[in-house]
């Protein structure tokens, strides 16, 4: 059997990155907001993909190029569907998000974002 020839460049479809594309979306919740890891997989189309979401969480911290300064990854502002804040053992400290969240007016008591639902972010209706 033959083997299909490849479409030229200019016909292929652009090489998307997701772990990228998940974090141009953080860089987009203000400050003093919040979102979730399942809210940024619905948007970018993954709707059951929480988890590759924190995985690319964890990857911009971990990848020097990624933490431009410019253009950091604010993980911090992404919590679980529940307000908690389930990604805080991997930054710096055990309280680290917790006091960066605080630095930009968002409580936390007993790892949990205090009025989650008034500061929640979602990018579906945000961006359209």
């Amino acid at each position: 059997m033959k083997k299909p020839a490849a479409l030229p460049p200019a016909v292929r479809a652009p090489e998307r990155n997701y772990f990228a594309d998940v974090h141009e979306v953080v860089r987009l919740v203000p400050p003093g907001r919040v979102t979730s890891y399942g809210a940024i997989a619905h948007y970018l189309g993954a709707r059951h993909g929480s988890r590759a979401v924190g995985y690319a969480l964890m990857a911009a911290n971990l990848d020097a190029a990624t933490l431009q300064k410019d253009a950091p990854v604010p993980a911090h502002r992404v919590v679980n569907r529940l307000g908690q804040l389930t990604g805080r053992h991997h930054f710096p400290t055990p309280t680290a998000m917790q006091e960066r969240l605080e630095a930009e007016g968002v409580r936390v008591v007993d790892d949990v974002v205090v009025d989650f639902k008034k500061l929640y972010w979602d990018p579906a209706v945000e961006m359209g």
